[in-house]
């Protein structure tokens, strides 16, 4: 009797969502992505050890070229407020700005003050008018500052809310005017912005436990970061938040965040716990309709929260789609994604890189509208 197995297709996961790749990254691995209300597309790239040319690009004829020009991405450790130092995100803002979020902390280090920094650049003349340095007691040395959401409507100039997702100091939202510069701290150390500890969750990203294993011998999740993705809703008044090592999804007052006047208590009573969200996530996005987007590392997906009804669907599921990390809708209805192997670097998987460039900016078609407070 033959122990031969024949040759069978057998079936297999079935892709959901037309993801379209837009731009191929053959160098440093990218997070966030931005794009303006004219189609230009803008991409940055943390510096985690990777050897990183510049921090902010432009994608021109499908490359990425250094923005707003070279001399800013050139690391001045001595003048760290005049340069970019290691940027995690890139957002367009109501007006059609863009605005540059710097860590100051390459490799996760301590930063220093004049590093942590938000930089808005004209579009039109491709010209810093604007840079907001944050102060120690704000941005703090274990401070790493993630993703941020604008409504230009409060204040003179508008008021941006930002996430701390610190691995070893405390999380956050920050909150920051526009016009005077002044930046508070809310949420500081609640329990809604901080990571999950292992012994309550373990992410599985294509199929395996995301684990960090410590040269001192201990382990950890990978996602051990905190408050992490970042969305306003439509109408301005709640601001969405996530954890990296959490599948919760959480919302709270922006009055309150902005309100100087009222205590960390009476803040942290409007937030809402809006349950499981059927997987971790990297970004947030919203839309002009309510609706909230949410990508979901640990299924290769993209997924939707309907104001309608409450109810979660998937938007997008790829096996391409490996670590989708920040999210942009932009006006041109589409809605945009890096994909960056993140959970493939050395650190997570023994000491040895798995990534396999090039890594990918994925869109796909969901028909909707950029939230514009303005």
């Amino acid at each position: 009797m033959s122990n031969d197995i024949p040759s069978v297709e057998l079936p297999s996961s079935e892709p959901l969502g037309a993801l379209e790749p837009v731009a191929f990254f053959n160098d440093a691995m990218p997070t966030g992505v931005a794009v303006s209300h004219t189609g230009r597309i803008f991409v940055n790239f943390p510096k985690w050890g990777d050897d990183v040319k510049f921090t902010v690009s432009e994608i021109r004829n499908g490359q990425p070229v250094a923005y707003p020009d070279e001399s800013i991405n050139e690391m001045d450790q001595e003048d760290q407020a005049s340069k970019l130092v290691s940027v995690q995100s890139v957002v367009i803002d109501p007006a059609d700005r863009l605005w540059i979020l710097d860590t100051g902390s390459p490799l996760f280090k301590p930063t220093e003050y004049g590093g942590p920094k938000l930089i808005c650049v004209n579009l039109d003349t491709n010209k810093v008018v604007k840079k907001i340095l944050f102060p120690q007691t704000i941005a703090q040395p274990t401070s790493y500052l993630n993703d941020v959401r604008f409504d230009l409507r409060r204040g003179k100039e508008g008021i941006a809310f930002i996430t701390d997702s610190s691995q070893k100091g405390a999380n956050s939202i920050i909150v920051v005017d526009l016009h005077s510069g002044e930046s508070w701290r809310r949420l500081n150390d609640h329990p809604s912005t901080k990571s999950e500890d292992i012994k309550t969750f373990l992410p599985l990203v294509e199929g395996r436990p995301f684990l960090e294993h410590k040269p001192d011998g201990t382990i950890k999740h990978g996602a051990s970061m905190g408050a992490d993705g970042i969305a306003i809703n439509a109408d301005g008044s709640r601001l969405y938040y996530c954890p990296l090592g959490s599948r919760k999804l959480y919302s709270v007052a922006t009055d309150a965040l902005v309100d100087r006047d009222i205590s960390e208590e009476e803040v942290a009573s409007t937030i809402q716990d809006h349950g499981d969200r059927g997987g971790a996530s990297d970004g947030l996005e919203s839309d002009s309709e309510g609706n909230i987007y949410s990508t979901n590392y640990e299924h290769n997906a993209i997924l939707q929260l309907r104001y309608s009804d409450k109810v979660w669907e998937t938007v997008a599921y790829d096996p391409r789609l490996l670590w989708p990390d920040t999210l942009c809708l932009a006006t041109d209805g589409y809605l945009y994604v890096t994909s960056n192997q993140l959970h493939r670097q050395a650190r997570y998987n023994k000491g040895k890189d798995l990534r396999i460039k090039p890594y990918v900016l994925f869109r796909v078609r969901v028909n909707a509208k950029p939230v514009l407070l303005r």
